[in-house]
Protein backbone atom coordinates (compact mmCIF):
# COMPACT_ATOMS: atom_id res chain seq x y z
CA UNK A 1 0.00 0.00 0.00
CA UNK A 2 1.89 3.14 -1.22
CA UNK A 3 1.77 6.02 1.22
CA UNK A 4 0.23 9.55 0.78
CA UNK A 5 2.05 12.35 1.91
CA UNK A 6 0.82 15.07 -0.06
CA UNK A 7 -2.52 17.28 -0.49
CA UNK A 8 -1.29 17.22 -4.23
CA UNK A 9 -0.80 13.29 -4.58
CA UNK A 10 -4.16 13.27 -2.95
CA UNK A 11 -6.14 15.02 -5.31
CA UNK A 12 -4.48 13.22 -8.05
CA UNK A 13 -5.20 9.85 -6.46
CA UNK A 14 -8.99 10.53 -5.60
CA UNK A 15 -9.36 12.01 -9.18
CA UNK A 16 -7.65 8.87 -11.49
CA UNK A 17 -11.03 7.51 -12.59
CA UNK A 18 -10.39 4.02 -10.19
CA UNK A 19 -11.65 3.29 -6.77
CA UNK A 20 -9.75 4.44 -4.56
CA UNK A 21 -9.40 3.15 -0.88
CA UNK A 22 -7.32 5.36 1.34
CA UNK A 23 -6.35 3.81 4.70
CA UNK A 24 -6.10 6.95 7.46
CA UNK A 25 -3.75 6.27 10.32
CA UNK A 26 -1.85 7.24 12.91
CA UNK A 27 1.78 5.83 13.88
CA UNK A 28 0.93 5.33 17.28
CA UNK A 29 -2.72 3.90 17.12
CA UNK A 30 -2.87 0.24 18.54
CA UNK A 31 -5.69 -0.11 16.45
CA UNK A 32 -4.29 0.74 13.19
CA UNK A 33 -1.56 -2.20 13.88
CA UNK A 34 -3.91 -4.76 14.38
CA UNK A 35 -5.56 -4.02 11.18
CA UNK A 36 -1.68 -4.01 9.31
CA UNK A 37 -2.03 -7.67 10.74
CA UNK A 38 -4.98 -8.66 8.43
CA UNK A 39 -5.54 -5.57 5.36
CA UNK A 40 -2.52 -7.65 2.73
CA UNK A 41 -5.37 -10.64 2.21
CA UNK A 42 -8.02 -7.73 1.78
CA UNK A 43 -6.19 -5.95 0.08
CA UNK A 44 -5.48 -8.95 -2.65
CA UNK A 45 -9.07 -9.64 -2.42
CA UNK A 46 -10.18 -6.50 -3.81
CA UNK A 47 -6.94 -6.10 -5.98
CA UNK A 48 -9.88 -3.89 -7.98
CA UNK A 49 -9.29 -0.93 -6.60
CA UNK A 50 -6.04 0.85 -5.77
CA UNK A 51 -4.83 1.01 -1.75
CA UNK A 52 -3.36 3.98 0.02
CA UNK A 53 -2.43 4.60 3.05
CA UNK A 54 -2.15 8.94 5.01
CA UNK A 55 -0.93 9.57 7.93
CA UNK A 56 -3.53 11.36 9.86
CA UNK A 57 -1.23 13.68 11.61
CA UNK A 58 1.01 14.42 8.76
CA UNK A 59 -2.16 15.91 6.50
CA UNK A 60 -4.74 16.91 9.07
CA UNK A 61 -6.48 19.05 6.82
CA UNK A 62 -7.35 15.88 4.77
CA UNK A 63 -8.63 14.11 7.84
CA UNK A 64 -10.76 17.23 8.81
CA UNK A 65 -12.26 17.66 5.36
CA UNK A 66 -13.28 14.02 5.11
CA UNK A 67 -14.83 14.37 8.26
CA UNK A 68 -11.96 11.29 9.93
CA UNK A 69 -12.83 11.61 13.71
CA UNK A 70 -11.25 8.11 14.42
CA UNK A 71 -8.28 6.12 12.84
CA UNK A 72 -8.14 3.58 11.59
CA UNK A 73 -10.61 4.86 8.52
CA UNK A 74 -11.19 3.23 5.60
CA UNK A 75 -12.57 5.76 2.77
CA UNK A 76 -13.46 4.80 -0.58
CA UNK A 77 -13.09 7.87 -3.61
CA UNK A 78 -14.31 7.50 -7.09
CA UNK A 79 -14.41 10.07 -9.48
CA UNK A 80 -13.31 12.80 -6.54
CA UNK A 81 -15.75 11.77 -4.71
CA UNK A 82 -16.10 10.00 -1.02
CA UNK A 83 -19.12 7.31 -1.63
CA UNK A 84 -17.74 4.97 1.38
CA UNK A 85 -16.09 5.81 5.33
CA UNK A 86 -15.58 3.27 7.25
CA UNK A 87 -15.16 4.62 10.73
CA UNK A 88 -12.58 3.31 12.90
CA UNK A 89 -15.48 1.42 15.97
CA UNK A 90 -16.14 -0.39 12.90
CA UNK A 91 -13.04 -1.20 11.15
CA UNK A 92 -11.46 -3.49 14.10
CA UNK A 93 -12.12 -6.87 12.28
CA UNK A 94 -11.51 -8.18 9.05
CA UNK A 95 -15.17 -9.55 8.88
CA UNK A 96 -15.90 -5.81 9.33
CA UNK A 97 -13.47 -4.43 6.84
CA UNK A 98 -14.50 -7.15 4.39
CA UNK A 99 -18.60 -6.59 4.77
CA UNK A 100 -17.67 -2.59 4.37
CA UNK A 101 -16.19 -3.27 1.19
CA UNK A 102 -18.66 -5.87 -0.20
CA UNK A 103 -20.62 -3.09 -2.05
CA UNK A 104 -18.07 -1.95 -4.36
CA UNK A 105 -16.44 -5.01 -5.90
CA UNK A 106 -16.72 -5.13 -9.69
Amino acid sequence: MNQISTTESFNEIINNGETNVIKFFTTWCPDCTRMDMFIPEIIEENADKKWFSLNKDELPELAEKYDVMGIPSLLVFKDGEKIGHLHSANAKTPEQVEEFLAPFKK
